[in-house]
């Protein structure tokens, strides 16, 4: 029997709606045994979260993901098992808040300058206060004050129509920082690169090949997005390359469509040993003895 595993959710650290603590105990309502929090630049919710499992029969990973950009596009790294006081986890990861709140402020700026939108003084001191806010967190203030129907239609229709060209975390950074954390770098949701953007064939080939030089060492070759081609295509390319494998269903709670533990692992027959040797190879918290 497989154990159920999700290795990619979001607290309300970054842009989900549960708070760590109610994070995990939604891992306990799905008989989730094997998870990580993975929250954008962000790795707070895997210290709050650490020593609540110690008792338990669950699996934790130290997790996050890292938005990085270069001159080819677009990528989301993951990093699984690393020391999250590691001085090359936390550099990265201030760097990544510090880029974050600059690009909050200048949306704000521009919101009111092209929109005439403004928020109270204690709605942005609330918002300034979350660890790392983002798109979302803009959009359901604009909700709140009826300047958009919904909040995917605050991002597209407006906030998305800034283009910031700010300073980003760089992919090779990111998996650096992982490595030096003593940690294992993924590339997560590889076929969805910016927007609507599907990354395959040759393509994925040449984005692949290139983040394997910088480090990288595994794919999520399970997702909820992913259609069954999707998938087989990164499990393949897994195997070509000897990446290790996960499965995340890139949960955010009330914040995005997606029900946690929503993986596609449970409609493939055998568990591949991408996967497996991920498990075997991270460095663990937890109490679980049996992992498959």
């Amino acid at each position: 029997m497989k154990e159920i595993i999700d290795l990619h959710m979001h607290t309300t650290v970054s842009d989900g709606s549960e708070t760590p603590e109610e994070l995990l105990q939604t891992v306990r309502e799905k008989g989730i045994r094997i998870f990580a929090v993975t929250d954008h630049d962000a790795v707070k919710g895997y210290g709050i979260l650490k020593d609540s499992v110690s008792e338990e029969n669950l699996l934790l990973l130290s997790g996050v993901e890292f938005s990085c950009r270069d001159e080819k596009g677009k990528y989301h790294i993951l990093g699984y098992g690393f020391d999250p006081e590691a001085e090359a986890v936390r550099s990265v990861v201030e760097k990544g808040h510090s880029l974050r709140m600059g690009k909050v402020r200048a949306r704000l700026a521009f919101l009111e300058k092209e929109y005439h939108f403004t928020f109270s003084e204690k709605d942005l001191e609330t918002l300034f206060g979350m660890e790392n806010p983002g798109k979302p967190h803009i959009g359901n203030m604009m909700v709140k004050y009826g300047y958009a129907e919904t909040k995917e239609k605050a991002i597209t229709q407006y906030i998305n129509k800034l283009h910031l060209r700010s300073e980003y975390i760089r992919p090779e950074e990111a998996i650096q920082a992982v490595l030096g954390g003593g940690g294992i770098p993924v590339l997560a949701h590889p076929v969805f690169g910016s927007g609507d953007e599907l990354i395959m064939g040759e393509d994925m080939d040449r984005r692949l090949r290139r983040l394997i030089r910088y480090g990288l060492q595994g794919v999520e070759g399970f997702y909820s997005g992913y259609s069954p081609k999707m998938r087989s295509q990164m499990l393949a390319f897994a195997d070509q390359y000897n990446l290790y494998v996960t499965a995340g269903s890139d949960y955010h709670g009330t914040n995005k469509l997606v029900e946690p533990g929503n993986t596609g692992l449970a409609d493939v027959p055998v568990i591949p040993s991408g996967l497996k040797r991920f498990l075997a190879d991270v460095k663990k918290t937890g109490s679980l003895k049996e992992i498959m």
